[in-house]
């Protein structure tokens, strides 16, 4: 059974940081891009980065450029999203998922399967 579990997630208080980690189990990440998603109370998910199979990385969400970091270990088959100088607005709920156009990232999160529990980001003071 293919699945994604999430981890990394906590209160850190504006301008801290956190690395989310997406363990991925039942099939090898290596072939597939993995996007990083997230879902503020009340809001729309929306993409935040897509990692392709060629390492080559998008970030979605202009207010995160800079700040957030996608990464891939094949060895351990888990994806990462190094979060720094976090701020109130990044407060959401972050999932991973695995692309269903195999080596491509996609803007669209019905592109996406796999989709994991979830980890919850508080940022606060």
């Amino acid at each position: 059974q293919s699945q994604f579990v999430e981890s990394g997630g906590g209160l850190v208080q504006p301008g801290g940081s956190l690395r989310l980690s997406c363990a991925a189990s039942g099939f090898y990440l290596g072939y597939h891009a993995i996007g990083w998603f997230r879902q503020a109370p009340g809001k729309e998910r929306e993409g935040v980065a897509c990692i392709d199979a060629r390492d080559s990385s998008t970030y979605n969400v202009d207010s995160v450029k800079g700040r957030f970091t996608i990464s891939r270990d094949n060895a351990k088959n888990t994806a990462y999203l190094q979060m720094n100088n976090l701020k109130p607005e990044d407060t959401a709920v972050y999932f991973c998922a695995r692309s269903t156009r195999s080596y491509d990232c996609s803007d669209s999160a019905d592109d996406y399967e796999f989709w994991g529990q979830g980890t919850r980001v508080t940022v606060s003071s």
